[in-house]
């Protein structure tokens, strides 16, 4: 314990009053901005831009945390540091603040107010209340240069999104077509598939029949694995099983396996969907495909392409067609429209003929008058009652031997929009997709050829399957808030050559489009393409919309005009936040900080965003971004991936569980030190971190250590000298701390440059608190209080020199702390935060560390085994050295009072034999003895310890029979029988020890 009553530092630091100004301080004097050095190495990060409608979260913290140890680290080296800070508009959650707050205070609905006015009415949010989480960033110590935050939807940003998006137009890697997308009927916008939480829930699967059209029958028949015949009969239907009926409507096709001989007699033939009218029924064919499981259901899939993703592939590789049958609130279409055909085209594609044209087939509306406008969970169930009503159900006996419809009962994992908390339909819709596939190919090879790497690698594997598997990339939003789409619509050629299709039908006819940079690029393009018509006599106006244009056309004072309207739709948020690694650096202009800081040196950011952030800024990157010999640059260098923080028990934190840990508290608590040094400990490559208030409190502790550490010091007149040549002390102790501290920057080094954050914090957690405060401060005691000055000048001197180091290699770690240290402990030309990085070499001395250490095994086998021989802490025993060395009988002497007092020893002898009743050790070649006769009572002492085996014992049978029975592995939650795993390791333990401490009672 160190007395430190003399000090006249504060006692305690107190986090809640030091931070702000601390922080302030640093922002004020531009310590954030990178260093205006030419020859300075260039180091850069952007941030992983928060949601402006963020808070800050404990995923957010650990993000911030790693990327700012590496941060101040690299500042400290010497680099010029940037760190780009900024924030996405998330179009969706923020248009969904405001659509709460207009809803909340009773104003009308976006819609109601229009385009602009709603537009207007976010920015004025915006600026008011978005951007809190950078001011909560702030509290974690985050030092970002806060002089260059950008958002995604800042003029430039914007620039960026508008040329990024034209040139790839121009280039074909972006086009407008119809696929189908992840639907989220409450906010009627497309979202992608990170925005779909998959949930379980419970579910039905109904099992229906299909009869077969013309009367046709078979023969089905089922076998068992040795092909005896175990059940067979002749039928007249197909059956399926679904968890969806009320996408019937909008089956194309049933498909079977190829190999399922069940049905090889009907593939090719028609069947008819059991759902509205019989007259109206549509005819579908049953095709084979490799999709079907034959040993899943009855082995019979029904194909709705419009409406589930797995159909959808199977339809486009047999060519079906695709039918979508709900509106964007995925309500049953009411509109009326002739939007499927019957059965001619249907029995084309049954005999693989080519698809008719329209005008070959009879129209029909494809969802009958009776579930017209119904919620699709309605119709479900009236789709169900008709079917079963007429008998089209597959039935089963109950335990009387009645006939009932088969539902099976089961769990089914269920789409949700992870905002609006609705089931996401699988939706067909004109949107506008990127080519990815051809941006990936780049993207791979610079994952290949190490120009990119990922920590920890097998995360590369991850990226590796995705990329090269990827779909289309769904950019398109039907959303207002964020970047419009830069795509203008207006009448085809042909339409203005049909005066009757232009002029009495404009809300379907055939249109161009237009993609322009800006409005100038536009008019030009309009003007040009439309030369005839302008010549002709016809007007050119833009337009807000498609409903003004049709409504102008529709109007009785309607003057023969060129009406061109943009489109409605906004870009993906994903789409801004790809470019974001050169759209901050100033791009599409040439600015120094391009030039200087991209690519970047390192992301650091979780793995859930692989694909959808990662991957898309390797893309864009790539396509974009040139060195001057036209190479394509990547956005980073590095790629670091972080675990997941959970609970202390392991479980994944969330709102229903009530287990989710508010980083803000825990700074509130216990401060931002405590919270960044439990994440870094904690950040081992590949290991989820494991979070709890006790964790937080104990590196608190740690910083309270350091604290009264450097209090001591200053009590004991421990200064900075400006001088000082570490190189030239003779003392042992200093030498040794020296070496050790010399170790420690050595280890953090490889930690940090290695991304082991967990390593880096771990060398300078036990550099600081086992190494400089446990051993060397009660090693220099005897020195600062003896008479040898020169000893004592030294000793100070290094105390000092090694206590600024510890400091330095603690503040990316604990940057609040140690910089109010600094500036408490000297007299100082800067801020620890631009202070140099220790510099250590040179330092080790083998000769000192061995001696220091073996000084401090002694005391600490000493002390261990005063507590396992339960010795009061008050009584001094004797030492008793047997075989010792003439090296070991020195050192005793020479360390005699120092080894007196912190082993609480009486005296130190040598002997070449054992006394009787001694607990012993060993230390190299001499045996370590301590009397215990009249210290202890013996028999009681083995009586305790038998006790505390035979209930570790119990202890130990119980969890190993727990732990080998595998139901209880299997069933019990994973972080359940982890800790039983640990608990049975502890007393594992315990018991060795527990057993060596009796065989020493037994001897004795």
């Amino acid at each position: 314990m160190l007395n430190t009553s003399g000090s006249t530092m504060e006692k305690t630091f107190n986090p809640a009053q030091a931070e702000a100004s601390i922080y302030e301080a640093w922002e004020t004097s531009g310590a954030f901005q990178p260093k205006d050095d030419p020859n300075a190495q260039p180091f850069s990060i952007v941030i992983p831009p928060p949601n402006v409608t963020g808070r800050l979260h404990i995923g957010h913290a650990l993000n911030d945390t790693l990327q700012d140890v590496l941060v101040r680290y690299k500042r400290m080296l010497g680099c010029s540091v940037l760190w780009q800070p900024g924030t996405d508009h998330a179009g969706i959650a923020t248009q969904m603040v405001v659509e709460r707050q207009l809803a909340d205070e009773g104003n009308v609905s976006r819609r109601e107010m229009g385009r602009e006015a709603f537009l207007k009415r976010v920015w004025e949010w915006k600026e008011e209340s978005g951007g809190q989480i950078q001011q909560q960033i702030r509290r974690l110590g985050a030092s970002c240069d806060w002089s260059r935050e950008r958002f995604t939807l800042d003029d430039g940003l914007s620039a960026a999104v508008l040329k990024v998006f034209v040139e790839l137009y121009e280039q074909g890697l972006i086009y407008r077509g119809k696929r189908l997308v992840n639907w989220d009927p409450k906010f009627e916008t497309a979202i992608s598939d990170l925005e779909v939480e998959n949930v379980e829930v419970d579910g039905h699967m109904w099992h229906f029949k299909y009869p077969l059209a013309d009367g046709k029958t078979y023969t089905y028949v089922e076998k068992d694995e040795d092909g005896n015949v175990v059940f067979e009969e002749e039928r007249d239907y197909i059956s399926i099983a679904t968890t969806r009926p009320e996408t019937m409507l909008g089956d194309g096709a049933v498909a079977v396996h190829p190999d399922d001989e069940r049905y090889a007699s009907i593939v090719g033939a028609l069947c008819e969907i059991p759902v509205g009218p019989k007259e109206h029924r549509r005819l579908i064919p049953i095709i084979t495909d490799e999709y079907p499981d034959p040993d899943f259901g009855s082995g019979a899939v029904k194909i709705t392409g419009a409406h589930d993703f797995n159909d959808y592939e199977v339809a486009k590789r047999n060519n079906i067609p695709l039918y979508r049958l709900m509106d964007m609130q995925a309500a049953m279409r009411s509109d009326g429209a002739p939007y499927a055909t019957c059965a001619s085209q249907a029995m084309a594609i049954a005999k693989g003929g080519e698809m008719p044209g329209e005008a070959e087939v009879d129209a029909i509306n494809l969802v009958p008058e009776e579930y017209r406008g119904l919620d699709r969970f309605e119709a479900r169930k009236r789709v169900v009652e008709a079917i079963t009503a007429e008998g089209l159900a597959v039935t089963v006996k109950d335990d009387e031997g009645n006939d009932i419809p088969l539902v099976e009962n089961k769990k089914i994992q269920q789409p949700f929009g992870d905002r609006s908390h609705v089931v996401i339909e699988p939706m067909l819709t004109d949107q506008w997709f990127v080519k990815a596939d051809v941006l990936a190919k780049d993207a791979i090879a610079a994952v290949e050829d190490g120009r990119t790497t990922f920590h920890p690698k097998n995360w590369e594997k991850t990226y590796f399957e995705w990329m090269r598997n990827i779909q289309p990339w769904c950019v398109s939003r039907q959303l207002w808030w964020g970047h419009r789409i830069p795509a203008w619509y207006g009448p085809s050629l042909e339409g203005l050559a049909d005066p009757a299709e232009f002029d009495e039908n404009p809300a379907s006819r055939a249109e161009a489009v237009f993609v322009a940079e800006d409005r100038a690029d536009l008019e030009r393009q309009l003007r040009a393409y439309y030369d005839a018509a302008l010549h002709a006599g016809y007007g050119l106006e833009i337009v807000e919309s498609r409903e003004e244009a049709v409504a102008r056309h529709e109007s009785a004072n309607y003057d023969p005009s060129i009406l061109v309207y943009q489109d409605a739709d906004v870009l993906d948020t994903w789409f801004s936040s790809a470019l974001w690694p050169f759209s901050t650096l100033g791009w599409p202009e040439d600015t120094k900080e391009l030039e200087r800081f991209y690519p970047t040196s390192v992301l650091v950011t979780a793995f859930d965003i692989i694909f959808f952030w990662v991957a898309r800024m390797m893309m864009q990157g790539l396509h974009f971004m040139k060195d001057a010999e036209g190479r394509p640059q990547v956005p980073f260098k590095d790629v670091y991936i972080h675990a997941l923080v959970r609970d202390e028990k392991g479980q994944k934190m969330s709102k229903s569980k009530g287990n989710v840990i508010d980083p803000l508290e825990l700074i509130d608590e216990y401060g931002a030190d405590a919270v960044r040094f439990s994440l870094a400990a904690q950040a081992g490559q590949g290991r989820d971190i494991r979070m709890s208030k006790e964790r937080v409190e104990g590196y608190r502790n740690f910083g309270t250590k350091l604290w009264n550490a450097a209090r001591f010091c200053e009590m004991n007149e421990c200064r900075p000298v400006a001088d000082f040549d570490p190189k030239s002390v003779e003392q042992t102790v200093n030498k040794w701390i020296l070496s050790e501290a010399a170790k420690a920057v050595e280890a953090i080094n490889t930690g940090l440059d290695g991304y082991r954050f967990n390593e880096a914090a771990a060398a300078a957690y036990k550099f600081v608190w086992n190494v400089f405060c446990d051993w060397h401060l009660e090693f220099a005691k005897p020195l600062f209080n003896g008479d040898d000055e020169a000893a004592k000048a030294e000793t100070r001197a290094t105390t000092a020199y090694v206590l600024d180091q510890a400091l330095k290699m603690l503040h990316p770690f604990m940057p609040f702390v140690t910089e109010a240290l600094w500036q408490e402990t000297g007299t100082r030309d800067t801020q620890l935060i631009v202070a140099d990085w220790p510099v250590l070499e040179g330092l080790d001395d083998a000769a000192a560390t061995a001696e220091m250490g073996w000084l401090i095994d002694l005391i600490t086998d000493i002390r261990r085994l005063r507590a396992e021989m339960n010795v009061p802490a008050g009584a001094q025993v004797p030492l008793i050295a047997v075989g010792a060395s003439a090296e070991t009988q020195d050192r005793l002497e020479r360390h005699e009072a120092l080894i007196k007092r912190m082993a609480r020893l009486a005296d130190i002898g040598v002997s070449d034999s054992v006394p009787p009743a001694s607990a012993q050790t060993v230390l190299g070649e001499a045996t370590l003895a301590l009397p215990l006769e009249g210290v202890i009572d013996f028999a009681a002492e083995r009586e305790r310890l038998s006790r505390e085996l035979a209930r570790l014992d119990g202890e130990i049978g119980r969890l190993e029979k727990k732990l080998g029975n595998e139901k209880f592995v299997a069933n019990a939650p994973a972080d359940v029988v982890a800790e039983q795993r640990e608990k049975l390791a502890d007393y594992s333990t315990q018991k060795t020890k527990l057993a060596e401490a009796l065989e020493r009672l037994q001897e004795a």
